[in-house]
């Protein structure tokens, strides 16, 4: 996949990496690809995805160079079955869980309370098992004791871009999801929104690692090292995410 360029007597080495994203930053990660691809020769090719699927798929052998997981779990799984490189893992991007509806109408301040009353047909939320959203989601319903209340009205998409995309095209209600898709300037239809309150659950911490097949590929590298710039930093503020 490297590419050698020769430019005016200095030789530079242009290199590609295959960067396999979480399906809820891939929006993020596209604007970030065309900052880092102005600034030198090195390109990326982007693929996105459930961070579980996406585990999986390295695990079975995909030839990715970069994991932009949901979680730190599959990022240190990955450390510790030496498909990743050690000390490459740092924090991105902190995510965070809004309900959602296009309805301007449907949501007040009384997010809790909405969802407690249960004046909807379908909740969707990501799949747990796969989407650390997902788990986020099953951690805020257990929080406000409506887990098993709420739980033969919960539909779930395979990622979180699928749980959003139930409730943009009205096939739920209301959705536990992302709050940077809500935010997003591609969202033509922002609704009414309810930012979960942080103590309802875990902290989504969006880790990224350098897998192992890559360790000399200086594309990946320098790919994560613009993702600690101030540059990517701002790009990843701008669209709701926090940051370490």
């Amino acid at each position: 996949m490297a590419i050698a360029m020769t430019l005016c007597g200095g030789r530079v080495l242009a290199e590609e990496a295959l960067v396999a994203v979480a399906a809820n930053f891939k929006e993020v990660a596209d604007h970030l690809q065309a900052d880092f691809e102005s600034k030198g020769q090195h390109r990326l090719t982007l693929s996105a995805g459930s961070t579980g699927k996406l585990f999986a798929q390295i695990a079975n052998g995909a030839p990715f160079d970069v994991l932009l997981a949901a979680d730190q779990l599959r990022p240190e799984r990955l450390e510790a079955e030496g498909l990743a490189v050690p000390g490459s893992r740092f924090t991105y991007a902190l995510g965070y869980l809004t309900l959602w509806s296009v309805d301007p109408e449907a949501i007040g301040a009384d997010g809790a309370g909405i969802l407690s009353a249960g004046a909807f047909r379908r909740l969707a939320i990501a799949n747990p098992a796969l989407a650390p959203y997902g788990v986020a989601a099953r951690q805020a319903l257990k929080a406000l004791d409506l887990q098993d209340k709420l739980a033969d009205r919960i539909v779930m998409g395979e990622n979180i871009g699928q749980t959003f995309a139930m409730v943009a095209t009205g096939n739920a209600e209301l959705g536990l999801v992302a709050r940077s898709y809500v935010a997003s300037p591609r969202n033509g239809r922002p609704g009414s929104r309810w930012d979960l309150p942080d103590h309802l659950y875990e902290p989504i911490r969006q880790d990224a690692v350098l897998l192992t097949r890559a360790q000399d590929n200086a594309a990946a590298r320098a790919f994560l090292d613009y993702l600690r710039s101030k540059d990517a930093r701002g790009i990843i503020a701008g669209y709701g995410y926090g940051l370490d």
